[in-house]
């Protein structure tokens, strides 16, 4: 199989984990319908939970989470283990052919330190496709966990580093020059000051939603995901994951959630 222009680059969302099974098989059916997927995915539920367990107390600096050496081991090990192979496994099992990598693995996320103050987390800064590319060649969906290999390393410092994984979605669909990007999220996508759904949005609407602070929270990351993969992206959409058959429905028809484009 050869690697196509027009590729789809998946986001599931952490708070969807768990109610996405239409959302596998939709995965399965745009595989087998020969279309090329590349699926990122978040875990800040599970890894909440996993935090509580092993006595690790969750520090959030305006709504990011504190990434010390404690708390990246228990990222690294729900999102680039215990998160990643279940989704893997359920692809897999249903029938699609699914591999699972994280950021770190081929150096495909290569990310430095963005705020001391947040910890280990990083930014993305280069992105190496090639093992996405490979997957993608040998007829897989990669599905790539979230964390990133650390090219400013000092000292006793980590060499993975935790990164939102909305970033990283509109990072790697901007890298592949993917068709589409599609986030699947627990909202029905993005609301005005009224709190009315928006169909459809520029660029500009976009970012003025951002400036005005009409858009907040988990929202943000996601909009500037959308607005750095419309670099070579045709479209880019934010849509409920929850409803059954959500990605099928929008590849195929559209009209769901709020859909971003250069063009609007």
């Amino acid at each position: 199989m050869t690697v196509q222009s027009k590729i789809i680059v998946v986001k599931i969302g952490g708070a969807t984990l768990g109610s996405h099974d239409t959302t596998i098989d939709d995965l399965v059916s745009l595989q087998k319908d020969s279309r090329q997927v590349v699926v990122v995915h978040g875990g800040g539920k599970t890894i909440t939970e996993w935090l509580a367990k092993q006595g690790v107390a969750t520090k959030f600096v305006r709504g990011e989470r504190v990434t010390d050496k404690a708390t990246l081991e228990v990222v690294v090990s729900v999102l680039a283990g215990l998160v990643n192979k279940q989704i893997v496994a359920e692809i897999n099992g249903r029938g699609g052919r699914a591999v699972g990598i994280s950021g770190v693995d081929g150096s495909l996320i290569q990310a430095k330190v963005a705020n001391p103050e947040l910890g280990y987390v990083g930014v993305v800064k280069q992105v190496d496709l090639s093992p996405v590319k490979a997957l993608l060649q040998a007829g897989y969906i990669p599905v790539i966990a979230p964390v990133g290999f650390a090219i400013d390393k000092v000292e006793d410092s980590p060499q993975i580093l935790n990164i939102n994984a909305d970033l990283v979605a509109g990072e790697i669909a901007a890298a592949l020059g993917a068709e589409r990007l599609i986030f699947l999220t627990d909202v029905e996508g993005i609301r005005d000051q009224a709190g009315k759904l928006i169909p459809r949005l520029s660029v500009a609407s976009a970012e003025s939603l951002i400036a005005s602070g009409v858009a907040s929270g988990g929202m943000i990351p996601k909009i500037r995901a959308c607005l750095k993969a419309l670099g070579g992206s045709s479209s880019t959409c934010i849509i409920d994951g929850r409803s059954p058959h959500a990605l099928l429905s929008e590849v195929e028809k559209g009209g769901t959630g709020t859909t971003i484009e250069s063009s609007s």
